[in-house]
């Protein structure tokens, strides 16, 4: 997987919760199923840029997930 590539999140990583007005699992569980670019990529986790699910620009919201939680659905030139 690259910077580019198209994937689909397909497991919400465990042990995710919500804490007052962090929702992160919300938001977890609202990319389940859904495709997006990688936006980045670190030492074990994949950048993607998820604000249009919260009705805002792209980049505004971010989530970081490690590869085994998505499957690539195409790959970038």
């Amino acid at each position: 997987m690259k910077v580019g590539d198209v994937i689909r999140v397909v497991k919400v990583p465990a042990g995710l919760r919500d804490d007052g007005d962090l929702r992160t699992k919300t938001l977890f569980d609202l990319c389940l199923g859904k495709t997006f670019p990688i936006a980045g990529i670190d030492a074990n986790r994949i950048e993607l840029h998820v604000g249009e699910l919260l009705g805002e620009l792209s980049y505004i919201h971010s989530i970081y997930i490690e590869p085994e939680n998505v499957e690539v659905v195409q790959i970038s030139n």
